[in-house]
C-alpha cells in the first residue's frame, strides 16, 4: 500500500469516540482502519484461530503497546518527523518543524510562543550564574596567585626635587632630605595605634583587609572619570603606601591593589600591617612615618607622644593641607589658612579622642586632659629654605598639586621627588623686594622702643608680569624658617580703597541703572559712566539705592558713609566731584554710591573678571563692599591690576614654567588669556589711576621717567594698609598689617596701627608706597620706559546738572582725637539741606538728617568692619581719624 495514500474517513456510526480511537491507533503506529471496518479481527483478515490477541481499541492499551515496542507497527521509510506527528508536507497535519538535534543552550526557547519564547528558563539562568561566579573565582584565584606581598621598606627612598630660577640657575634642591625613619611597633605609643584604628578602621583586627563597598565606590568613580578614592581600610592604605612607585589612577591598578590587600590581610600579621602603615603614611611637612612626623610637629621621638599628640597626628592623616595648623601655601589653597586649619585639626582631634573613649581604648579621665591643640613647632627645619626660598618652593609646589590635572604632579609623586621644576621667579627681583621691605622695617619699626604699637608688624608683597601672568617676585615674611605663613598669598587683611578701581571698571562696563525704571527694566536700560561723571563727596552721605530710596539694613537702619578724616570733598552745598578726583583723593562716599547705582553684583563680577578669586570676596549685600572689606591676597591683587595694565587682558598668576623628570618634559605652562574688559574700559581706569600717583594719595610711588598707575588703601580701624600699582611691564602689590600669630592664643586678631612706626596713622601712601617705590625702581632698572595706551573717550557724564536748590554749608572738619566714648561735640559739622532740596536723576541725595551710625546717636562714630558686617557686630569707637561709616569704611 502506498505510503502517501489518503487516510480513510472515519466510519459513519463511530462518532467522536471512534475518531479518537482511530487517532490513537495511528499515533501508536497502526494503520488506519478501512472504510466500513467494525474493529473486529475479521476486518483485518484475522480469525479467532490465528493466535493473535484481539485488540481492545483503548488508548491505555495503545500506550502500553507503544512503550513495550516503540517502533512496533511503524513502517519502514516513514519520516521521523511524521512519526512524531510534526507533519508539514502536503497532506500532513498542522504543526511546527522541530530541530533535527537538541541545542546546547535552548535560547530562544523552541517550545514557546510570543514573549515566552524570549524568557530564559530557570535552568539557563542558574547555569549562567554558576558559570559567572565560577569565572570570577577563577580570575580571583589567578590574580591572587600572581601578586606578591609588597616590601614597605623599599618606599623609604626618595629623590630631591630641584628648583630653578627664571634664568635657569639652580635655586635649591630639596625634598629627599626628609623622608622617614622606620621604627618598631614597640616604639610607637599604643595610643597612636588606637587613635588611627578608632578614626580610620575600628574593625582592623577583625576584618579581612578590604572594604567591598569602598572598593565598588572607587571603581565606579574611576570608571566615570571622577575623583579616585584611597583605600578604605588600614590594610588597603598600607598597600597603597607600599605601591607608591605605581601611582597611575587606573582600574587595573585598583584591582591589583585589591588583590594585594586580600593577600596581605590573609598572610601578614595585623601588628606588622599597623607598624608598616604608621611608618609609611604621609603626615604633611614632608614627613613620612610616625617618627618623622613626631619630629616635624613636636621635635620629639614617637615613643614620647602623649594621647593628645597622637590624636593630633591621626588628624594629619586626613590631609595636612587642610589640617596642619601652620596653614597651606598655594595661590589657590582657599580655606587652608592657619586659623581655619587649626579649627579643623582641633575638631578632628577631639572627635578621635571621643571615639577612643567610646571604643574602650582610652580612659575618660585621661581624655579630659586634652581639650586644646598641642604645642606644635615651626614646620621648617631645612636651612636651605630660609629667607624667601621656602615661600617660593611652597608656592611652586602648591601650584603643581592644585593644578595636578594639567601638571601631572600629585602630592605623593612630588614627595617621592625626582622632578626638575623651573619657576617663574626672578632672583634679582625677589632679593630687591626683600631688601626694600627690610629697609623700611629696620628704619621705622622699633618693637623694643614701642612694644605697644610696633610688635607683630608684618609685610607682604607680590610682583606679576602683565603680559604673561608670571609671578616674578614675592615677599612672604621675614624668614620662611621662622614665619611660616606666606604673607604674599594668604593674610586675611582687607584691601581697603585699592578695591575702588573695580567699581569704576564696573560703571564703565555695565553702567548705572536708570532710577525712573523698574528693577527689571533698569537692568537693561543703563548709562555707561564717564570719568567726568559727578558724585557726592560729602562726609556722612546717606547712601541710597539706585532708585533714590534710602538703603536700610535688615533692622531698618540707614547707612551714612564717612570719608577718611571725616572730611567732605567738593564744593558746598552738594559736594559734587568727578570720579577722577574721587579716585585721586580716595573719597569713600562717591564710590559707595556709585557701587549702589551700578549694582554690587556687577562690582563683584568686575573684581572676579579682573582676576580676584570669588571665594576671597565677602558678602556683596552691603554698601561698604565697594570700598574693600574683602581680603584677596597680594598675588591676586597684583594680578588683577595687571589686567588693567594689559588693556583688559586677564591672565591668571602662575609660578611654574615647566617640569621635567627622568621621563622627559612632563609639563609646560600655557598662558590662557581672557578679555576681562574692553581696552577702552581698562585704559580709562589706568588713566584715572595715573592721576592718583601724579597728584593724589599715591605720589610717594612716582618713578622718574616712567608712567605709573596705582591706588592706596587703608582699612577701618587702621588694621591694614596697601599700595597696588603698575607700569606697563610690571604690577606689584604691597601690604602692611599687624597680626598676632601666636598660636598659643585662642582668639588671634588684626591689631590697630595707630602710632606704628612713629606715625599717627598708617596709610597706604606711607610705608607700603615707599616699599613699592624702592622695589620698582630697582626691579625695572635696565628696562626701557614705556607709556600706557592713550585712553579713548568713554561713556556719558551723569549727574552733570547743578543742584536746583543749593544750601550753604561747611565743607570739612578737622580730624578728631580718639576718645573712649562717643561725643557729639566732636562730630563733623555737616550741611543741613533744606526740606525742599531735590535729587538728580543718577545722583544720591546728600545727608538729609539720617543718623550717622544707624542707632540715632548722631556721633559719626566708626564701626569695625568684618567680612559679613551687621549692625549687631559693630562697635563705635568715635575715632575721628579713622575712615569708617555706619559699619566702618576703608579709606585711602
Amino acid at each position: 500500500m502506498s505510503e502517501h495514500r489518503r487516510k480513510p474517513p472515519q466510519p459513519q456510526g463511530g462518532g467522536r469516540a471512534a475518531a479518537r480511537r482511530g487517532q490513537s491507533g495511528a499515533s501508536s503506529g497502526r494503520r488506519a482502519a478501512p472504510r466500513g471496518a467494525t474493529g473486529s479481527p475479521a476486518d483485518y483478515g484475522l480469525g479467532h484461530g490465528s493466535g493473535s490477541e484481539e485488540p481492545t481499541g483503548s488508548r491505555a492499551d495503545a500506550r502500553r503497546t507503544s512503550q513495550r515496542n516503540p517502533g512496533g507497527g511503524r513502517r519502514r521509510g516513514v519520516d521521523p518527523a511524521a512519526r512524531r506527528g510534526d507533519q508539514t508536507g502536503p497532506g500532513r497535519g498542522r504543526g511546527r518543524s522541530a530541530p533535527d538535534r537538541k541545542r546546547l543552550i535552548d535560547y530562544p526557547r523552541a517550545d514557546k510562543y510570543g514573549w515566552q519564547r524570549w524568557m530564559p528558563s530557570w535552568k539557563l539562568v542558574v547555569g549562567l550564574f554558576v558559570g559567572f561566579v565560577g569565572s570570577l573565582v577563577a580570575v580571583a584565584g589567578i590574580g591572587y596567585a600572581m601578586v606578591g606581598i609588597p616590601d614597605i621598606a623599599k618606599t623609604a627612598t626618595a629623590q630631591n626635587n630641584v628648583y630653578y630660577w627664571k634664568d635657569g640657575s639652580q635655586m635649591v634642591a630639596t625634598g629627599g632630605e626628609t623622608n622617614r625613619q622606620n621604627v618598631d611597633l614597640s616604639q610607637i605609643p599604643e595610643e597612636m595605634r588606637w587613635a588611627v584604628i578608632s578614626q580610620e578602621n575600628k574593625t582592623f583586627y577583625d576584618d579581612s583587609g578590604i572594604d567591598p563597598k569602598g572598593i565598588a565606590r572607587a571603581v565606579f568613580n574611576m570608571a566615570r572619570g571622577g575623583q579616585t578614592q584611597g583605600g578604605s581600610t588600614i590594610t588597603q592604605q598600607y598597600v597603597k603606601n607600599a605601591m607608591l612607585n605605581d601611582q597611575s589612577q587606573t582600574i587595573s591598578r585598583k584591582f591589583k591593589e585589591i588583590f594585594v590587600s586580600i593577600k596581605v590581610g590573609a598572610e601578614v600579621d595585623k601588628d606588622q600591617i599597623m607598624a608598616g602603615y604608621l611608618n609609611s603614611a604621609y603626615y604633611g611637612r614632608n614627613a613620612y612615618g610616625i617618627q618623622a612626623a613626631a619630629r616635624a610637629y613636636f621635635n620629639k621621638d614617637a615613643i614620647k607622644l602623649d594621647p593628645g599628640e597622637c590624636a593630633f597626628l591621626a588628624a594629619m592623616l586626613k590631609g595636612a593641607t587642610y589640617y596642619d595648623p601652620a596653614g597651606a601655601t598655594s595661590v589657590d589653597s582657599v580655606g587652608a589658612t592657619p586659623a581655619a586649619n587649626s579649627a579643623r585639626a582641633l575638631r578632628q582631634m577631639q572627635d578621635t579622642l571621643d571615639k577612643m573613649v567610646e571604643y574602650g581604648h582610652l580612659d575618660a579621665s585621661v581624655r579630659a586632659k586634652y581639650t586644646k591643640l598641642p604645642k606644635w613647632q615651626n614646620p621648617r627645619s631645612n636651612t636651605d629654605l630660609k629667607g624667601q626660598v621656602g615661600y617660593l618652593v611652597d608656592l611652586a609646589n602648591g601650584y603643581l598639586v592644585t593644578h595636578s590635572k594639567e601638571t601631572g604632579v600629585t602630592q605623593d609623586a612630588l614627595q617621592q621627588g625626582g622632578f626638575s621644576i623651573y619657576t617663574t621667579f626672578d632672583k634679582k627681583k625677589v632679593n630687591e623686594l626683600q631688601a626694600s621691605v627690610k629697609k623700611v622695617q629696620d628704619v621705622n619699626i622699633k618693637p623694643a622702643q614701642r612694644p605697644d604699637t610696633d610688635t607683630h608688624v608684618q609685610f607682604g608683597g607680590a610682583s606679576v608680569e602683565p603680559d604673561t601672568g608670571a609671578i616674578r617676585a614675592i615677599y612672604g615674611g621675614e624668614d620662611a624658617t621662622k614665619h611660616f605663613t606666606d604673607n604674599a598669598d594668604q593674610t586675611g587683611a582687607q584691601v581697603g580703597s585699592t578695591f575702588k578701581p573695580f567699581v569704576l571698571a564696573a560703571a564703565m562696563t555695565w553702567g548705572v541703572r536708570d532710577p525712573d525704571l523698574g528693577s527689571s527694566q533698569a537692568q537693561d536700560e543703563r548709562t555707561i559712566v564717564s570719568p567726568k561723571s559727578l558724585f557726592s563727596g560729602q562726609n556722612k552721605l546717606k547712601i541710597r539705592n539706585y532708585d533714590h530710596s534710602i538703603w536700610k539694613n535688615e533692622k531698618g537702619e540707614e547707612w551714612l558713609q564717612t570719608n577718611d578724616g571725616n572730611v567732605s570733598v567738593g564744593d558746598a552745598p552738594d559736594f559734587k566731584i568727578d570720579l577722577r578726583e574721587a579716585m585721586r583723593e580716595s573719597v569713600n562716599s562717591a564710590f559707595v554710591q556709585l557701587g549702589m547705582d551700578v549694582g554690587l553684583d556687577k562690582v563683584k563680577d568686575s573684581a572676579v573678571s579682573a582676576g580676584l578669586k570669588a571665594s576671597s570676596l565677602t558678602n556683596s549685600g552691603f554698601p561698604s563692599f565697594s570700598i574693600g572689606i574683602s581680603d584677596p591676597s597680594a598675588i591676586r591683587m597684583a594680578g588683577a591690576y595687571a589686567t588693567f595694565a594689559a588693556s583688559g587682558k586677564q591672565r591668571d598668576p602662575y609660578s611654574v614654567e615647566k617640569v621635567t623628570s627622568e621621563k622627559g618634559q612632563i609639563f609646560t605652562h600655557e598662558t590662557q588669556t581672557n578679555q576681562a574688559f574692553t581696552a577702552k574700559v581698562a585704559d580709562n581706569v589706568t588713566d584715572v589711576l595715573k592721576t592718583v600717583v601724579d597728584k593724589g594719595t599715591g605720589t610717594n610711588a612716582q618713578l622718574p621717567g616712567r608712567e605709573v598707575a596705582g591706588k592706596t588703601g587703608t582699612t577701618d580701624g587702621n588694621k591694614s594698609a596697601w599700595f597696588v600699582g603698575y607700569t606697563p611691564q610690571l604690577s606689584t602689590a604691597v601690604t602692611m598689617f599687624r597680626y598676632d600669630d601666636d598660636e598659643s592664643k585662642k582668639d588671634r586678631t588684626f591689631l590697630k596701627m595707630f602710632g606704628t612706626g612713629g606715625q599717627k596713622k598708617i596709610h597706604g601712601a606711607s610705608f607700603p608706597a615707599q616699599i613699592w617705590h624702592d622695589y620698582m625702581l630697582e626691579a625695572l632698572e635696565g628696562t626701557p620706559a614705556k607709556g600706557f595706551p592713550e585712553p579713548q573717550p568713554i561713556g556719558e557724564v551723569v549727574n552733570a546738572e547743578p543742584s536746583p536748590t543749593p544750601t550753604p554749608s561747611a565743607t570739612e572738619t578737622e580730624e578728631e582725637e580718639t576718645s573712649p566714648s562717643p561725643s557729639p561735640s566732636k562730630s563733623a559739622v555737616e550741611p543741613s539741606p533744606s526740606a525742599t532740596e531735590t535729587c538728580n536723576k543718577f545722583f544720591g541725595c546728600p545727608n538729609d538728617g539720617g543718623t550717622s551710625n544707624g542707632n540715632g546717636n548722631g556721633n559719626g562714630g566708626t564701626g569695625e568692619t568684618s567680612p559679613s558686617p551687621s549692625p549687631s557686630e559693630t562697635q563705635g569707637d568715635n575715632r575721628g581719624n579713622t575712615n569708617g561709616g555706619f559699619f566702618g569704611g576703608p579709606g585711602g
